[in-house]
């Protein structure tokens, strides 16, 4: 008999920052890295080691030692040192789809600095994986995965085949016993045979053949003596070959014949914690980043593409935001498991990342306006498809461009607020003067008002300054060469009194409702007719908000809503929770508030374009969970302000609830009652959706809780939300068991406050999922939180809707003298949803998915293009259409667009 292959990979996995800091655990890993490279190039028995598969690790070490970098792309070129292929490690589930396309993207180029990537998907260490990763996986030319958590009691064997909802697969390297089962090892050779028998011994049939054995875990260094350790074991024994080998070699002889096949997501808790509560703590920072995503995808890179020259793609600034993007989604920084300086810092990089993402967009978009042939405001349509819908502007006492029809005269539109006219004059001191110039930066004077023009002239009597304001921005206005001219006269007549005439006439801000504003184009502002105008009823304590589509009714007594007649939306349910930020976990003595003790509802605004009600509840909630009893104590006062919202000619509802919180140890829900019992839902993922039912798999380490992240929509029993930011959601109300089980409602959570990074003894999980370190900033107490979501009751485009609720048609004003005509398109794609418009490698690409199980044509509007993979080769050619499958992803690249 054969000895039984130990294949050993030396590695570390390296957390940028989790339980201390970046640049306290940065000072471990240049230690760590200082001492690799000198063992590496002293002992050729220490022949490999895998730097945790992102480049990340390598980059933050040589921004310290960048003299190091000749040595370690030495070793990696000689395939010593295994890089790639991720940036960071990622979680799947928290960061937007493109995110982890670029992510997968930067580290490859990156590792190409130092000879390549490794060839394969590792993912140590995140909690669950998405559907499509084979996909993403195997456009990037990888055939093999590396997992842990997640796999399902029903794959039995070390390896299995993992395949996308679209057929595509890879063969999956299961960690039963995760990236550490071969952590430090005893230095001696007859210890590591013992440790050896015992670790097959444990794996039992689990195993295939080889033994996998990762040699490290979390900022482990290396271990000096294992080559030594290695020859001697060989030696003494003939029960196995020992081998110091990389993740590639490995893999390259591992067979794929008989492997169970297990088909989309890998979310199951039967072996190792899932660690589900992620998705809920810290709401403010899944909401921050998820701003910050769609302000860079969806805005920032597809208007700088297609409204901006070809030559002025700021591919430096953009690089930079991806790059905190990036780095945010570090499984332990966007799961929010960490200390608050470091969740300080990913907030903080989610904030760099979207100002420069709206500063490009703004810009993208003056330079749309300033094309234009015609005066006046264009509205623009971020999204792909065609799209009509709410647009918001400040206009004066008149339309633009309709022949000056009073607005009082007008049904499709509506004031919502208004500014009378301010001719008058101030006379003031030089000085006051110099002191106010002083304060000016920009002609911006509010969000409603811009200064349009300034003149300036003078007399013996004094200096007169006249400033025209209105309502939009006039780009080419000096003002700070006005400022200057104003201050040189002053200069020269330092005595002289200064008269300042403002002339301001009327200025409103109105909603109106436009039609059919092509995808990724843009169209002259027509207020359209209004075929349903909303109206708002009073009844007593009920208020009304109908438009002949969807009929919302408040209840002024119990602060909830109805929709078509599905009522009790909007109920907020608020209970203990003395688990950490991993897991959610009940007190022993829980009480429930899921009733205001007083309400108020206040008309906001009547319609006909839109109509929006306050419903303002006062809770009273307990204060925080005893420890010891395990039961809530104290009390807090606190006001609920929940803003609904119709629209004319929609169906949707659009909510917005708002609070400063001050609890301790609690989650709050809102509940949602389903038009009819479901035994299933439908989230959207990366890259597609994700059918769940009613249990997640568990075991006694960790409750098998059916909490599950959704990126912007959850679908279940004919009710569709849409939501600002991933989300937890939950089925609830469950009656009936096994396959006759069904929920009446799905719940929402809107935060989750917690004191530990991790903790003991809890109920849903025993033992500690890291370091029992209290975290204050977990607990969001004097936070203000806001949860902005919608509900359509019925039959629902969830794809449509999300982009119609997240993604707003925009108002850019122009002043014409361009080429434009009023309404076009920069790009028409058809059949299938859009995730990426951006100019790579100096032609414009475009990435998009199939959401649907069958084929499909994709249409780009006569162009032609070629496909290409995430590496940028191209796959094949096509000429104005092309066909994709079921869930397919394509890249697609058009040249001379």
């Amino acid at each position: 008999m054969s000895p039984r292959r130990v294949a050993i990979v030396p590695h570390t996995h390296w957390d940028r920052e989790w339980y201390d800091t970046f640049q306290s655990f940065r000072l471990r890993l240049v230690e760590t890295v200082d001492a690799l490279i000198p063992l590496m190039e002293a002992d050729p028995s220490y022949a490999r080691f895998l730097l945790d598969g992102q480049m990340a690790a390598l980059d933050d070490y040589l921004e310290i030692r960048p003299g190091a970098a000749p040595r370690v792309g030495a070793l990696a070129a000689a395939g010593r040192i295994t890089v790639g292929p991720w940036y960071t490690l990622m979680d799947e589930f928290l960061v937007s789809a493109e995110t982890i396309v670029r992510n997968l993207q930067l580290g490859m180029r990156r590792a190409a600095d130092f000879g390549g990537s490794m060839a394969v998907g590792y993912l140590p260490d995140m909690f669950g994986h998405v559907a499509q990763m084979p996909q993403i996986l195997r456009a990037a030319g990888i055939e093999h995965a590396v997992v842990w958590r997640g796999v399902p009691a029903s794959v039995t064997r070390s390896a299995f085949i993992w395949e996308a909802p679209d057929g595509s697969s890879v063969r999956a390297e299961y960690l039963p016993f995760g990236y550490g089962n071969g952590a430090l090892l005893p230095d001696d050779a007859k210890a590591l045979v013992r440790r050896i028998t015992d670790h097959v011994e444990q794996i039992g049939p689990f195993l295939l053949d080889d033994l996998l054995l990762m040699n490290g875990s979390d900022h482990l260094p290396p271990q000096a003596a294992l080559g030594r350790v290695v020859a001697e074991a060989n030696a003494l024994q003939d029960d196995y070959r020992f081998e110091i080998t990389s993740l590639p070699e490995y893999l390259a002889q591992a067979s794929t014949e008989g492997l169970q096949r297990w088909v989309g997501e890998l979310r199951s808790g039967a072996r190792a914690n899932m660690l589900m509560g992620v998705t809920s703590n810290r709401v403010d920072v899944k909401r921050a980043v998820a701003r910050a995503e769609r302000a860079l995808e969806r805005r920032a890179e597809p208007y700088t593409a297609l409204f901006s020259g070809a030559g002025e793609w700021p591919g430096r600034l953009l690089g930079v935001a991806w790059t905190q993007m990036v780095r945010n989604a570090a499984h332990d920084s966007i799961c929010a498991c960490s200390v608050d300086d470091v969740v300080d810092a990913v907030l903080h990089r989610a904030a760099e990342a979207r100002s420069i993402s709206e500063g490009l967009a703004q810009r993208a978009l003056q330079s749309l306006g300033a094309s234009m042939a015609d005066s006046g405001p264009i509205v623009v349509n971020p999204a792909a498809r065609q799209r009509s819908g709410l647009v918001e502007l400040v206009v004066g006492d008149a339309m633009p461009g309709d022949g000056g029809a009073p607005l009082a005269d007008r049904g499709d539109v509506q004031v919502v607020s208004e500014r009378a006219g301010l001719p008058g004059m101030l006379t003031l001191d030089a000085q006051t003067v110099k002191t106010i110039l002083g304060m000016i930066d920009g002609a911006r004077i509010d969000a409603d008002a811009w200064v349009q023009d300034v003149t300036i002239g003078e007399d013996e009597t004094g200096i007169d300054v006249t400033v025209s304001i209105g309502p939009e921005e006039r780009p080419d206005l000096q003002i700070a060469e006005a400022v200057q001219d104003l201050r040189s006269r002053l200069g020269a007549r330092p005595g002289a009194t200064v008269r300042v005439r403002l002339d301001r006439p009327p200025i409103r801000r109105i909603v109106a409702r436009v039609d059919g504003v092509p995808g990724f184009g843009w169209q002259a502002f027509t207020p359209a007719p209004l075929a349903h105008p909303v109206q708002v009823t009073a009844d007593g304590d009920r208020v009304g908000l109908a438009n002949g589509l969807t009929t919302v009714l408040v209840d002024g007594a119990s602060g909830t809503f109805a929709v078509d007649g599905v009522a009790g939306m909007g109920t907020l349910v608020d209970g203990g929770d003395l688990g950490d930020s991993y897991n959610f976990s009940p007190p022993a003595a829980d009480r429930l508030v899921d009733a205001p003790e007083g309400v108020r509802v206040t008309v906001m605004e009547r319609g006909p374009v839109r109509a929006r009600v306050a419903i303002d509840a006062r809770y009273r909630w307990p204060d925080r969970v005893d420890g010891g009893s395990q039961r809530r104590v104290g009390e807090h006062e606190v006001d609920v302000t929940t803003v609904v919202e119709l629209r004319a000619d929609e169906t949707a509802v659009r909510v917005e609830t708002a609070f400063v919180n001050p609890s301790r140890d609690h989650r709050l829900r809102v509940h949602l009652p389903l038009p009819r019992p479901a035994a299933t839902s439908e989230a959207e993922c990366a890259f597609g959706t994700v059918v769940r039912g009613l249990v997640a798999e568990g075991r006694p380490d960790e409750h098998g809780l059916p909490t599950f992240p959704s990126r912007r929509f959850v679908a279940a029993g004919g009710l569709t939300v849409v939501h600002d930011g991933v989300a937890e959601y939950e089925l609830v109300g469950v009656s009936g068991a096994g396959e006759e089980a069904r929920a009446a409602a799905l719940a929402i959570t809107v935060l989750r406050s917690t004191g530990m990074l991790s903790r003991l003894g809890m109920a849903y999980r025993p033992f500690p999922a890291g370091p029992l370190t209290p975290v204050e900033g977990l607990q969001l107490v004097g936070r203000r939180i806001e949860l902005r979501y919608a509900v359509a009751v019925g039959p629902a485009d969830p794809w449509a809707l999300a982009d119609d609720v997240l993604l707003p048609l925009e108002v850019q004003g122009s002043f014409g003298g361009g080429t434009r005509s009023r309404r076009g398109s920069a790009l028409e794609v058809i059949g299938a949803e859009v995730t990426a418009v951006r100019r790579e490698a100096g032609v414009l690409e475009v990435r998009l998915f199939n959401p649907g199980h069958e084929e499909t044509t994709v249409h780009f509007d006569e162009r032609s293009g070629w496909l290409v993979d995430l590496r940028g080769s191209p796959l094949e050619p096509f000429d104005g259409s092309f066909r994709l499958r079921g869930h397919g992803i394509a890249t697609v690249r058009l040249p001379g667009a």
